[in-house]
């Protein structure tokens, strides 16, 4: 295998990988909304809640 060929194979890989990481950090906030209000212990439907749980969605993914 030449060197061209492995540093192609190497940067699939690497882009694969990004895009397992990245497309699990932009599913997760959905599925975060989803059990925060409609999970075992779901907590009120109000603005308050709303905006609360969007702003540590927000901030987590901020800090990455």
């Amino acid at each position: 295998m030449s060197a061209h060929e492995n540093k192609s194979r190497s940067s699939a890989l690497i882009v694969g990988a990004i895009g397992v990481v990245f497309g699990d950090i932009g599913t997760s906030p959905l599925y975060a909304l989803k059990e925060t209000f409609a999970g075992s212990h779901p907590i009120p439907v109000e603005p308050e809640s709303i905006l609360g749980v969007l702003s540590l969605i927000f901030w987590t993914i901020m800090a990455l």
